[in-house]
């Protein structure tokens, strides 16, 4: 088990740190990165349609390939079952850090 599903942290920025850790394998990065694209994809798609449908893939996208990294890849538990709203801004913060090239794919 990682050391980010043991703690609980008091700072964003020292949830980070520790979130950064506990996605050391490249893979599961991936798998991150392509549920949240596909999330925003299906989350236009709720917006233009009105279908909820589309919400349930967004949220399912979004974990289900997350969490297969963590078990598949990462073998630790993620994060989001401890602190889910640091989580979540984790999330997207190193989507968007790996979108703009400061954290490798």
């Amino acid at each position: 088990m990682s050391v980010i599903a043991q703690k609980t942290y008091q700072s964003f920025p020292e949830f980070y740190a520790a979130y950064l850790t506990g996605h050391s394998d490249r893979r599961s990065r991936q798998l991150h990165f392509l549920g949240s694209t596909l999330a925003i994809i299906f989350l236009a798609a709720l917006a233009l349609s009105g279908n909820l449908w589309w919400l349930l893939a967004a949220i399912l996208s979004f974990y289900g390939l997350a969490w297969i990294g963590h078990f598949g890849f990462e073998k630790n538990r993620p994060s989001s079952l401890k602190q889910p709203l640091y989580s979540f801004a984790g999330s997207w913060l190193m989507y968007w850090q790996m979108l703009t090239g400061q954290i490798s794919f």
